[in-house]
């Protein structure tokens, strides 16, 4: 998925300034798609020379000028286009299963403090999503919109689940072979 996509779909939920774009990132879709500040702006701006979004510029007193974007219909041409075309998964790149897969190589208390720290981190970020899941829960008949970014978050946590359990199971594994990793360190 190109980021330009992603940013076009919350556009057309309605208009946005380069900072509620961000802001969706980070409370919104960050479950599935990562953006920086900086990436969020500079895609706006190819976004807005390819015609596929404008914007209205805000004054704002003591502050820069607002620029809110909005989608075009060259915008919505172009999401559907990229919306009707097969997606293909992610390809993995994670250094922790280069570390986990020769972990027979490396001293033991090196990869359980990394194991442990990653557990922690996915745990936190179960955390905030569960809250979110109880905004969702907490609703009587949400709106269709509402129930497709559920749908979005749940898959969040079902990833938040797996990465706990996999350390765990690989936490397991290491505490029934305490001979592993010990002559290496």
């Amino acid at each position: 998925m190109a980021l330009a996509h992603t940013i076009l779909s919350l556009l057309s939920e309605g208009s946005l300034s380069g900072y509620d774009v961000s802001k969706r990132f980070d409370e919104g879709i960050g479950c599935y798609w990562q953006a920086s500040q900086q990436q969020v702006y500079r895609e706006l701006g190819k976004i807005e020379r390819q015609g596929w979004a404008d914007f209205e510029t805000i004054p704002q007193e003591g502050k820069p000028n607002k620029k809110v974007y909005r989608i075009t219909e060259q915008g919505w041409q172009e999401l559907v286009r990229w919306y009707v075309e097969p997606s293909e998964p992610t390809r993995i790149r994670e250094d922790l299963l280069v570390k986990v897969r020769f972990g027979y190589k490396m001293p033991r208390e090196v990869l359980l403090k990394e194991l442990q720290h990653r557990r922690q981190m996915h745990l936190d970020q179960l955390s905030f999503y569960k809250e979110k899941e109880d905004h969702f829960k907490s609703m009587s008949n949400p709106p269709i919109d509402m129930q497709f970014k559920y749908l979005t978050l749940q898959r969040g946590i079902s990833y938040e689940v797996n990465w706990i359990e996999w350390c765990d199971s690989v936490l397991s594994f290491l505490a029934s072979h305490p001979e592993i990793g010990q002559a290496n360190e």
